[in-house]
């Protein structure tokens, strides 16, 4: 582990160079993948990274750091960047390794905060998907892929500074009313938001990823479903019956003009009186 004193810009630093780990599944079937050349395909890989937003990550730091003069365009979509970057490559350049099980293996507690985020960072990239597609984005991936980073610079600090975020939540945790980023300040010396945005100017992630990363960037619609998805995940993570969703209900049925009761329906809810 680095040593975890560290300002914001040398942990950006730190960060946009650092061997990034991923999940033990994502390194398990691309694994498979690799030796099953009837299955390997840039669709497959996709299908696997997509899972992994660590993995995700890695990904689109390498090709920004790697892309030609010639391309004028940032590419987000994650099947675009396989199929450019030929399979070979892919796995001679970006090696599924470390394995975040085996670099928090002595640290389960803070492994379960981890594997619990990368959960609620899929959910919420489910969610943001769903209702890009239904309304009709035409680029309805990078809204996937909005959601699915939104939280990254939590996930990283919780691989490389496991007893920072300890902290952070253990105050949380004991005093409801502590707001996490006054406590961020406290602990870590910043805010995780800085970090986050920080990083991604460093690393050169596309500019509309950045953007839609931004909570309240504007009112646009494209944004406000990366929030909306992101606020669902994080309040139905503590159950159905958190006191935040019925207002997340009616904001995202404002996004998607439709009545509430459709949306607890799409959204996997249970239905009121279960």
């Amino acid at each position: 582990m680095p040593n975890t004193n560290k300002s914001l810009s040398e942990w950006v630093d730190f960060l946009s160079h650092a061997d990034i780990p991923v999940l033990k599944y994502t390194s398990r079937e691309l694994a498979r993948l690799q030796l099953d050349e009837d299955s390997l395909s840039g669709r497959a890989i996709f299908s696997v990274v997509i899972q992994d937003p660590m993995m995700v990550f890695r990904l689109l730091r390498y090709m920004q750091t790697h892309k030609h003069k010639s391309q004028l365009q940032d590419l987000v979509q994650i099947e675009h960047i396989v199929m450019m970057l030929g399979t070979e490559k892919f796995f001679q350049d970006i090696p599924a390794k470390p394995i975040v099980e085996e670099v928090l293996h002595d640290n389960l507690p803070a492994l379960t905060h981890l594997l619990r985020l990368v959960h609620r960072a899929h959910k919420a990239a489910h969610y943001a998907l769903d209702w890009a597609v239904r309304l009709y984005d035409l680029h309805a991936e990078e809204i996937r892929i909005a959601a699915l980073l939104h939280d990254l610079s939590e996930i990283l600090m919780w691989c490389f500074a496991p007893d920072k975020m300890m902290e952070i939540f253990e105050r949380q945790h004991a005093d409801k009313t502590l707001r996490s980023q006054a406590v961020q300040q406290e602990v870590l010396g910043f805010r995780l938001l800085d970090l986050q945005l920080q990083l991604a100017e460093v690393c050169e992630l596309p500019p509309l990823l950045l953007r839609l990363m931004k909570d309240g960037a504007s009112g646009e619609q494209r944004v406000r479903n990366v929030t909306l998805a992101v606020n669902l995940a994080r309040h139905a993570a503590h159950g159905w019956d958190d006191a935040a969703l019925p207002d997340d209900y009616r904001d995202i049925a404002e996004l998607l003009r439709v009545d509430v009761p459709k949306v607890r329906h799409w959204v996997g809810a249970p239905a009121i009186g279960e």
